[in-house]
């Protein structure tokens, strides 16, 4: 898992989308704070998390926690877009081979979800 977890980390200083979709499982499964059923699949979880990247990946962004499970972490992070502090946490879980089978994303405060929820889709739109 510390492997796995390094890979995430690297990617998101890359940013590279092949590496991403590398360490995807095909049975991803991806939760997003606007959105109030899972997304399943590979091909959606790789969507939601490239537009998640493009909305909050930018300067700005850092994780300022992390907690650790035999087969997943929590990872805290913060950001500020358009002048809303954010303040949220990934919840990755990985398979036995490091890779990701569900993400999980939790935001506050609830401007910062709004924003969130507007930006995403647009970001999905152009997918």
């Amino acid at each position: 898992m510390t492997d796995a977890l390094q890979r995430w980390y690297a990617y998101t200083k890359s940013h590279d989308h092949k590496e991403l979709w590398a360490m995807l499982h095909p049975d991803a499964v991806f939760e997003s704070p606007v959105v109030h059923t899972p997304q399943r699949g590979r091909d959606i979880t790789f969507k939601y998390l490239l537009g998640a990247d493009k909305v909050l990946g930018g300067p700005g962004f850092a994780y300022v926690g992390e907690w650790r499970s035999a087969t997943g972490a929590v990872l805290e992070f913060t950001n500020e877009v358009q002048g809303i502090k954010i303040n949220g946490v990934d919840i990755i879980t990985w398979d036995a081979q490091g890779l990701i089978t569900h993400f999980k994303v939790m935001v506050r405060p609830l401007k910062a979800i709004n924003l969130l929820h507007q930006l995403m889709g647009e970001q999905l739109a152009k997918a």
